[in-house]
């Protein structure tokens, strides 16, 4: 497995050559819903600007490149894993399992993939991960906005079944509001087992 660090633009330029595909998850952190990743091959034909790491663009401007990017790339999926597979495998092997999935779903084949960070899993493809890359690469870039929206949607859906728990504004990061949240109302079916505040919680109460 190759790891880039520090590309200047130049090489992000050259290492985006060909068919290739962007990796990039969200949710490692939460204690709560799936790790969502999304796979994205966009069209060198219908350039998108404005490409960006998620975390650094407001959330209308995520939502309207979210759409364009399902109207112009070449290909985009997206991958998961469950609260359940997280607790039997742990967040990172659960976390690459998502991005494999991602990259299984695509209806194009890449002929690379790129992975923000510094590690990938087994593609079955020739692929390399690149620290910060979803700052650095639109393709990734484009594949944490795609995961970034359709994490945060999920978990303004949660919220609207357990409005108690504030989701749509923690989005199931160990917050103060989350943890006093478990603390009167308890854990649900979509909080991971294995995270220690969930774990304390039902130890306590078991």
């Amino acid at each position: 497995m190759t790891v880039y660090k520090q590309l200047s633009e130049a090489e992000a330029q050259l290492l985006c050559q060909g068919l290739v595909a962007g990796v990039d998850e969200v949710g490692r952190g939460p204690l709560v819903g799936d790790v969502v990743t999304a796979a994205v091959i966009l069209d060198p034909a219908n350039p998108i600007s404005g490409l960006n790491d998620s975390k650094k663009l407001s959330e209308k401007k995520r939502e309207a490149l979210y759409e364009e990017i399902l109207a112009k790339a070449l290909a985009v999926s997206v991958g998961r894993a469950s609260p359940a597979e997280i607790d039997e495998l742990n967040i990172l092997h659960a976390t690459m399992l998502a991005m494999q999935r991602a990259v299984a779903g695509l209806n194009v084949r890449p002929e690379k993939v790129l992975v923000d960070g510094n590690r990938t899993p087994d593609f079955g493809l020739p692929s390399a991960a690149v620290v910060k890359g979803d700052g650095l690469i639109p393709v990734i870039s484009a594949a944490s906005i795609i995961a970034k929206v359709t994490r945060d949607r999920e978990m303004a859906e949660l919220d609207s079944r357990h409005p108690e728990y504030g989701f749509a504004a923690h989005k199931g990061y160990p917050t103060k509001a989350h943890f006093e949240a478990l603390s009167q109302h308890g854990v649900l079916p979509e909080h991971r087992r294995s995270f220690r505040p969930v774990r304390e919680w039902l130890e306590q109460h078991s």
